[in-house]
């Protein structure tokens, strides 16, 4: 991590500063931030800036290479496969922990992926609060490939909205006003223009969707943000006899397809290789159990946000598992604590955000999000009584 600017930054920060900023991040808001905002970003030197760039492209070589539809077919739940599936994913969210390799290296190690939106908006939003507050220097930014703000949202409009209006494209989640990410909905309507709504608000007439403007009138709807994800639904057997079933054939266009959730998630994870990516296995397909189980993660394939991860693991965890199939064992990775606060070093974690609009022939690293953590797992509803810790993003040199 940058050394120079963190020494200045951590030299002019005050609690009143962050006091200030985080009045500064929720003015205008229709309400507060629901999740923790750290009080620092991170900033990236050239060289690891330059990993993490090198680290992604690896993986992105292998999502984009013919076959990976044919690999990644049976990550796909039966019960929640969508029909109308498109070629590539719209968005791409890479998750890694900063790490030390064997020689003492400071690298990223990849932790996690997803074929599946992120906080596109809020993290536009909150890298200008940053700025605002604490003076970044004019020279850092939050954009890879050369992008400024404007050139961010042409391509975040061509990527959601392509060639239709902006109230023909919805984003939907389940209940999505009430959802913790509700913030990143509703910056996204302010930047591009997609109103908000729920899976409820959802009208079917014949194979089309519409939904009722704020006017009362009702729009058809032409492609679908798709925030939604099928595991918030999926305690509820008799769901889509309550609302759309929108795994069936529709006249409406996926952005991204809910396919891709699955295909690029956890499930992949087994297939990569490289020094950035932690050895992984599917449970079903281990010969036998590893003697150093102190050393690896099990971690179910079908569950988010943290969930369900089990970090100390013992050898009746992976010999009871009903269903080793659906479950991988990770080698540990060992986050260094990089980040300097004021009493100590914090760990952190960079999520690289992808954009692949239909018409382009690779995705677009286009954006960063960074967690900080001073618990046993990364993540915000983790570290709920620590400071210096929460979500944030990297600057580093334009």
């Amino acid at each position: 991590m940058n050394p120079s600017i963190r020494t200045i930054f951590n030299q002019n920060f005050t609690e009143e500063k962050y006091a200030d900023f985080l009045v500064d991040l929720n003015a205008g808001l229709r309400k507060p931030v629901e999740f923790r905002v750290a009080e620092t970003p991170v900033f990236l030197t050239d060289d690891f800036r330059d990993k993490l760039i090198q680290a992604g492209q690896e993986i992105i070589d292998v999502i984009t290479a013919p076959g990976f539809k044919e690999l990644s077919e049976h990550a796909i739940p039966d019960k929640w496969r969508v029909v109308n599936e498109n070629d590539h994913p719209h968005f791409i969210a890479l998750d890694f922990g900063v790490c030390k390799d064997d020689a003492g290296n400071i690298v990223p190690k990849l932790i996690e992926m997803q074929g599946f939106p992120s906080l596109y908006g809020f993290q536009l939003h909150l890298g200008e609060r940053y700025r605002h507050t604490f003076n970044i220097p004019g020279n850092q930014t939050i954009f890879f490939n050369g992008l400024s703000k404007s050139s961010y949202l042409d391509l975040l409009r061509e990527t959601i909205i392509g060639p239709y209006q902006p109230d023909e494209v919805v984003l939907m989640d389940v209940n999505a006003p009430d959802q913790k990410t509700a913030v990143d909905f509703y910056l996204t309507e302010k930047y591009i223009g997609t109103p908000v709504i729920s899976l409820t608000d959802l009208i079917q007439e014949g194979d089309q969707l519409l939904y009722h403007t704020v006017n009362g009138d009702k729009k058809r709807i032409r492609r679908i943000y798709n925030r939604l994800i099928f595991d918030e639904i999926g305690n509820d057997p008799e769901i889509f006899s309550k609302v759309v079933d929108i795994r069936k054939p529709l006249d409406v266009e996926w952005i991204t397809h809910p396919n891709w959730f699955y295909r690029i998630s956890k499930y992949t994870m087994p297939f990569l290789k490289g020094k950035y990516v932690p050895k992984t296995q599917f449970v079903s397909k281990l010969a036998a159990i590893p003697d150093d189980l102190q050393n690896y993660v099990l971690k179910p394939l079908f569950s988010f946000a943290g969930q369900g991860v089990m970090i100390d693991v013992m050898d009746d965890d992976v010999a009871n598992l009903s269903d080793p199939e659906n479950w991988i064992l990770q080698e540990k990775v060992d986050y260094v604590p990089v980040i300097q606060s004021p009493d100590g070093g914090v760990k952190a974690e960079l999520r690289l955000l992808y954009l692949w609009p239909n018409g382009r022939t690779k995705p677009t690293l286009a954006v960063n999000l960074a967690r900080l953590s001073r618990g046993k797992m990364i993540g915000v509803r983790y570290n709920k009584d620590f400071d210096w810790v929460g979500g944030t993003v990297a600057f580093m040199h334009k």
